[in-house]
Parts: C-alpha cells; structure tokens; sequence
C-alpha cells in the first residue's frame, strides 16, 4: 500500500512539480495539492483519509504554516508534518518544531536527500538536518538568559495590563517588578515597554 502525501503550497506550478515528483518515488503516492492550511483543514474536518505525511510550505495566504501547525496540534497531534519553504530564519523553524513539525527542509534540497526525510519522518518519526538542529540550540540558549518568572513577567508585559496589575497578578511587590523591568530592558537590549514586546513577539514567547 502506497504511503500518501498531501502538498499544502501556494505555488501551483512547484505543488505539480512536487507531486510529479513524488509520484516517481516507490511506494508513495500524492493524495491531494492543497493551496493554503484552510483547505488543508476543511478536508480533516470532513472526516475523510488522513494521509501519512503532510508537506506543508510557511508563507501562505488565508492560513499559512505556523497557523496550519498550531491547528492540527490541537486537533490532530499525531499527524506527521514536514514543512518545506524557502524561508530558513531560526524563528520560524523553532515555532514549526515546538509546535510537532517533525522535519524542516529548504525548497532547493535535491531530490535523493528529500526522498531520504521523507522515509525518515515516516518510518522512525522525524528527520531535522543541521542547520535545524543549530536553529533550535540558539533559540534555547537566547532563552536560557531569562528566568522562569522573567518570562512570565514579560508574557503579562505584552498584555494591557498596567505594572501595578502585573504586579498583583504575580503577586508581587511593585518595586520588584520595577526590578524584572529593568533587568529584562538591560538582558535583551531595549529600552521601552514596546522593545520587550517586540522581542516576544520575535521569539514566540507568548505562544510557549
């Protein structure tokens, strides 16, 4: 029995490629081209075969990558997803693994090396190249600077809370909140309200 692929890519003339492509390898077998995660969604939700491995581009439009992720997280978190963009920036890449992408790859992998992550995402799981691997180890070591309760600081920071209201909602003075406020304006390199919530924002910290 084949192993299917679903293509969720914008690019129609690459998603035909693609799909001709994987047609020529043995035992697989593209079982639809989908042109943005909600369409992607609407064919689970209609309750027909999953395929085994979705390959699944970032930039989309109406529901792109990391949104098409964060859904079949919640929906269908054994689903095994491959995302493969042009797009290589560590942001990106650690978002799509946090949320159970089990692979990332760049369009211009050649053809043997794509057809070997295929084979191992589906038969041992996941399959991350180096350049993955380094993306995530800097991602943690740019958090490990900050501790648990910073984070949880910085995360009520981005809301519209005032200081005084993160201060209760932590339960804490308002003086040692002044504190984690300027130790996080002196750790991450900024100097307003606006600068932490840029760099959440940038890192994803409020979607951990």
């Amino acid at each position: 029995m084949s192993r299917t692929v679903a293509i969720v890519d914008d690019h129609t003339l690459f998603a035909q490629s693609l799909k001709n492509l994987i047609n020529t390898f043995d035992g697989y077998e593209v079982s639809g081209i989908y042109k943005n995660g909600r369409e992607l969604t609407h064919q689970f939700e209609a309750n027909r075969a999953k395929p085994n491995l979705v390959l699944l581009d970032i930039k989309m439009p109406i529901m792109d990558g990391p949104e098409t992720m964060c859904w079949l997280k919640e929906n269908y978190p054994t689903q095994k997803v491959l995302a493969l963009s042009m797009e290589d920036d560590e942001e990106t890449i650690t978002f799509m693994v946090k949320q159970g992408c089990r692979g990332y790859l760049l369009k211009d992998i050649d053809p043997d090396g794509f057809k070997f992550a295929l084979n191992k995402v589906i038969e041992e799981g996941y399959f991350y190249t180096d350049a993955v691997s380094d993306a995530i180890k800097n991602k943690e070591k740019s958090l490990s600077k900050l501790t648990k309760r910073e984070i949880e600081f910085l995360s009520l920071a981005c809301t519209e809370m005032t200081y005084k209201e993160v201060a209760s909602e932590m339960n804490l003075s308002p003086k040692t909140i002044d504190g984690y406020r300027e130790s996080l304006f002196q750790k991450l390199n900024v100097k307003s309200r606006t600068g932490l919530v840029l760099y959440a924002i940038k890192n994803r910290i409020l979607l951990l």
